[in-house]
């Protein structure tokens, strides 16, 4: 459902919202907040003024006119404000630096507000002005007759800019990045040109091709995962990895790899399973048009990204992947650790397959599970989790942190767990979401959802019943709950059968109803795991 916006405004900015359902201020007027929307904007943009002390207390102004506003907007209602950028000012002294100073100020100030404030969310404008030049910011022929100050001319490309900040806030960005290597992270082709021959290192083309790789193991450390899909010997590549001081992506840095003669596609479908993740997850980088054309026909769901025809054009490109594809607004704890968390899964996997009895392999892992009410440190990732598990989902209800703080303020009960196990920890990786009618002692699961990281060890019966348990001694005696079927989460599409949940009704589009009572539920919880 889309939502609606409000927004504060001090320009006509109707041609750049186009995409959006809102409602409008006045210019420069805050004297009307409704509450009616989902969320507001705050676009105000640097004013076009000829005088150095009249543009300065314009900007000021707006500072004291957001913090006002700020201090009237619901906490669980999302406000997005616009950084601001000198789009036009005429200077009379070059070594005059009031009105940048005016301009950081008020972007300092906005981060200030922003820590005070968790609803506000700061968009970078100047990211968004950077890629164009400064005479095409602006139209004047607009600005004269329409009191436009951003060109409407870019408003395509600026609506396209907003949706994916938004995004990014919201959590949703790509997982995986599945790489080719030859002519792709490296110059050349490791079977002819050998380990010495290929294109790496300090002088053109290899230190494009190095700089890629740097950029590549940055976004690693942000909670992206790579992995290798190439034509290649095997034991080529891992001795050209062991062998070329160049080589920054080797074996220690991938989530997993594929490096046979095998159907690229097949090959990419087998990393997903391997790492248990959603094909629509990954994007796929190769310079061979004909492996590129393979994939996108085999597996379309897969983003699948046109190589530069240059090497020294790489660095424009991995800012557009990362620009379209993996932006994040701030990462969480579980970004950060992510390659750790899937490699420690592989080597419970290999270890499953050396017992006979499941119970004893759980009992091996010493599997600890911190169970957490809702707190300031675990909002986000329990916000970005909504936003991103598709697999193991109930509801698939989509919530930002502001929508969390709301369930919150109306009493719900927000659970997070948190599992680890001898080979690491695998952070947050379930939440769920009761609202309560305590006066008629009922209380309905709004969302139940886990990572397939820690699936197959019985843990999301362990957390139902952890939670029901909680919900019975504040005395619920009746749960309600509900299976919504997407293309994904059909592997839940009994979950509740299988705990006892008694079925109630479905609807036309397979939608199941439930219905469950405490009174005399006899909720037990296995040995096997330590819950904290």
């Amino acid at each position: 459902m889309q939502k609606k916006y409000f927004i504060f405004r001090n320009s006509t900015v109707e041609s750049l919202s186009s995409k959006f359902e809102a409602d409008y201020s006045g210019y420069n007027d805050i004297s009307y907040i409704p509450d009616n929307v989902d969320s507001y904007f705050w676009a105000y943009f640097s004013p076009i003024k000829a005088n150095t002390n009249l543009y300065i207390c314009e900007i000021e102004e707006y500072t004291q006119q957001l913090q006002l506003t700020l201090s009237q907007i619901k906490p669980y209602r999302a406000c997005y404000a616009f950084t601001m950028h000198i789009m036009h000012f005429i200077y009379h002294e070059n070594g005059n630096r009031r009105i940048c100073k005016a301009i950081e100020n008020y972007n300092s100030k906005l981060f200030e507000l922003a820590e005070a404030y968790s609803n506000l969310k700061i968009l970078d404008f100047s990211r968004f002005c950077n890629n164009y030049p400064s005479s095409s910011l602006i139209d004047w022929k607009f600005f004269y007759i329409s009191q436009m100050y951003v060109n409407p001319k870019l408003a395509s490309e600026f609506n396209k800019w907003i949706q994916n900040e938004i995004a990014a806030i919201g959590g949703k960005r790509k997982k995986c990045l599945v790489l080719d290597l030859d002519n792709t992270l490296w110059g050349g082709i490791l079977g002819e040109d050998g380990i010495e021959g290929i294109q790496i290192g300090n002088t053109y083309p290899g230190n494009a091709f190095l700089d890629f790789q740097t950029n590549l193991l940055e976004l690693s450390k942000n909670g992206v995962l790579l992995t290798v899909c190439s034509k290649n010997n095997e034991e080529d590549v891992v001795k050209a990895w062991n062998e070329n001081p160049f080589l920054l992506i080797k074996k220690e840095q991938l989530a997993a790899w594929r490096i046979n003669w095998n159907n690229k596609a097949d090959n990419i479908a087998e990393l997903a399973q391997d790492l248990n993740i959603g094909l629509d997850s990954m994007v796929f980088i190769d310079d061979n048009p004909s492996e590129r054309e393979l994939v996108k026909q085999m597996l379309p769901m897969i983003e699948t990204i046109e190589f530069p025809k240059q090497p020294y054009m790489l660095y424009e490109f991995f800012k557009k992947i990362c620009t379209d594809y993996f932006q994040i607004y701030k990462l969480t704890n579980e970004d950060k650790i992510k390659l750790e968390q899937y490699k420690a899964n592989a080597e419970r996997t290999l270890l499953q397959k050396s017992f006979t009895s499941f119970d004893d392999y759980l009992k091996s892992l010493e599997i600890v599970l911190n169970i957490q009410e809702l707190n300031s440190m675990n909002l986000s990732r329990i916000a970005q989790m909504t936003q991103k598990t598709n697999q193991f989902n109930l509801t698939t209800k989509r919530y930002t942190e502001e929508d969390i703080a709301a369930f919150a303020t109306q009493g719900a009960k927000i659970y997070c767990i948190n599992v680890s196990d001898k080979f690491g920890d695998s952070g947050i990786t379930g939440v769920a979401i009761v609202t309560l009618n305590e006066k008629n002692k009922i209380a309905d699961i709004d969302s139940f959802l886990l990572s397939c990281r820690i699936l197959g060890k019985n843990i999301e019966k362990v957390f139902l019943n952890y939670i029901l348990q909680q919900l019975k001694n504040i005395g619920i005696l009746h749960i309600t709950s509900s299976f919504v079927p997407t293309a994904k989460n059909k592997q839940v599409s009994i979950f509740y059968e299988k705990n006892n949940f008694s079925f109630k009704t479905m609807e036309a589009d397979g939608s199941k109803y439930y219905f469950y009572s405490l009174e005399h539920a006899n909720l037990l919880i296995s040995d096997i795991y330590r819950i904290i």
